[in-house]
């Protein structure tokens, strides 16, 4: 166990088969099944699937997995612009909380987009990598890289909507990662890999390069701590900066706040 967590705060390559693999972690297909609520959350999202029609995915972490919540207090009422922008289109949260880009691989790979044919999905991971994770800009990309091209391949008519790692401030080295893993996803996506849109949403959260607390939550929790998840408010500026990306992708036109 000791190992195992220091190989997991290393991002060293993990062990495959009895055999060391230079892959790294954030790459490598890792399950949360012994963490109960996520194990029941993966079974009712492999439900939810079946059972309706999905023309879009959201795919991400506790930021994603946010647009479930509803106020009070009005900072985590999300449900307004999920309902706006999202409850009509016929979206699946796929969103869970404290996922790194190994754990979504995993649940990519273990049912959650099979049997289904969105016309979009829209991929946002990798912050927790950078958090206790400790992982590198390389190994972070080959995580966000590992995940889109898992995608593609189980869900090749899918019109993919990837945004970069959204800004936060939590600590110096965190912010010089996630420009670094952002510039390498623009470079990688710019038009070269067919059905991939690549949208960099930091000037929603930083305008001008000043980055805005204020569309954040964190700050306000009790104790509050460095903002990372968006408001409310912060969530919705985001919903409607990704329309011109994503609205043509599922046939529509964009819509407005």
């Amino acid at each position: 166990m000791i190992r195992r967590r220091a190989l997991l705060a290393a991002g060293a390559g993990a062990l495959v088969g009895g055999a060391w693999s230079s892959v790294p972690l954030a790459a490598t297909p890792i399950s949360r099944m012994e963490t109960r609520w996520w194990r029941d959350r993966h079974a009712a999202k492999l439900r939810e699937i079946r059972e309706r029609r999905v023309d879009l995915v959201l795919l991400g972490d506790s930021i994603t997995q946010n647009w479930e919540k509803s106020g009070p207090p009005g900072w985590q009422d999300f449900r307004p612009a999920w309902d706006h922008f999202y409850a009509d289109r016929n979206a699946v949260n796929l969103g869970f909380s404290g996922d790194a880009t190994c754990h979504l691989l995993w649940r990519l790979q273990n049912g959650e987009i099979d049997g289904i044919a969105p016309k979009a999905a829209v991929i946002l991971i990798g912050a927790n990598n950078l958090g206790r994770l400790h992982w590198p800009a390389a190994d972070t990309l080959a995580g966000i890289t590992a995940v889109v091209d898992e995608t593609r391949q189980r869900l090749p008519a899918t019109k993919i909507l990837l945004l970069g790692i959204l800004p936060s401030e939590r600590t110096a080295w965190a912010s010089e990662v996630t420009v670094a893993v952002n510039q390498s996803l623009a470079a990688r996506y710019a038009g070269a890999v067919k059905g991939v849109t690549f949208l960099d949403l930091t000037t929603v959260f930083a305008p001008e390069g000043r980055f805005d607390r204020s569309l954040f939550y964190d700050p306000l929790m009790s104790p509050p701590e460095a903002p990372l998840h968006p408001s409310a408010d912060g969530q919705a500026r985001m919903a409607l900066a990704m329309e011109p990306a994503l609205a043509p992708m599922l046939g529509e036109a964009p819509r407005r706040r």
